[in-house]
């Protein structure tokens, strides 16, 4: 692990783990903060962890740094900036933000930060966005999807794409009919949702019109309930057992550093390994 932390900047220790900005590698390489556990086994499963648009990396790896460091697992914050990727929350759309996720990976596992074949991927706000909708394109790579206070979502549906999973008809791209491929898998993931109890007023971030209020709903705590549901009855439609689970986190808002204080995010984010080894024991 020294020969790794000598090729990397910016290094802030506390009184165990360490705290580090890794710059991008290449034009269109993604910087990141890591959280790297003074104690990490080889066999540990990281966290991915993405912002939302207001781009804070650091404030997620910041705030869920200590509870890392408790379990001894890595946690990668992805830095998607707003001139080269200003639709990553939508994945697919101008130089492909789930590509670039993917590199930044397979640059951190040849450095040794991780080792597994899956990771657990976590998304607040436009971040939510992102890994939900990554989580459909690539459902092998997860092991665990952690879904907080999304605008919106793609639905496992028959609604065009990116609303849904069909095929746009005025579109040469079909990542709906991509995501529907999978869907199976993914409907089998472990799946925690969450939204602050207070979350239930649109604003100037959350995208309205008539097709996606029908079908979603006004504001995200609706929006949460609706996707959960939808989850949980296309699962079961298919004959499969659904493991979703929707949380309401008590007077909280929006604000992801609001949820860590009043909520207890980090344990919903970062569980007991017993919890989430009861959740693969049973969906086997």
């Amino acid at each position: 692990m020294t020969a790794v932390l000598h090729q990397l900047e910016v290094p802030m220790r506390s009184r165990e783990s360490v705290l580090i900005h890794r710059p991008a590698r290449g034009r269109l390489g993604l910087p990141c903060w890591l959280v790297l556990p003074s104690r990490t086994a080889p066999d540990a499963v990281p966290l991915i962890a993405v912002h939302g648009i207001q781009r804070g990396a650091y404030e997620k790896a910041s705030l869920l740094r200590e509870r890392a460091e408790a379990l001894g697992r890595p946690l990668i914050a992805p830095l998607f900036d707003r001139q080269t990727w200003p639709h990553y929350q939508q994945l697919v759309r101008k130089g492909r933000a789930d590509l670039a996720l993917l590199a930044l990976l397979e640059e951190l596992r040849m450095e040794g930060i991780w080792q597994t074949t899956q990771f657990d991927l976590f998304g607040h706000s436009g971040g939510a966005q992102f890994s939900h909708r990554f989580a459909m394109l690539y459902p092998h790579l997860v092991r665990r999807l952690i879904v907080g206070a999304a605008g919106w979502y793609t639905f496992p549906d028959a609604a065009e794409f990116p609303l849904g999973l069909a095929a746009r008809q005025d579109k040469r791209d079909d990542w709906g009919p991509k995501m529907e491929a999978g869907l199976n898998r993914f409907l089998r993931l472990p799946i925690q949702v969450y939204v602050g109890e207070h979350d239930c007023k649109p604003d100037e971030n959350t995208r309205s019109g008539p097709a996606i209020d029908r079908q979603q709903g006004p504001d995200r705590l609706t929006r949460a309930r609706r996707w959960s549901h939808a989850v949980r009855e296309a699962a079961e439609a298919r004959g499969l057992r659904p493991d979703i689970d929707l949380q309401v986190l008590r007077g909280c808002t929006h604000l992801f550093s609001d949820c860590v204080a009043r909520g207890e995010l980090t344990d919903l984010v970062l569980p007991e390994p017993d919890a989430v080894a009861s959740s693969e024991t049973r969906f086997a």
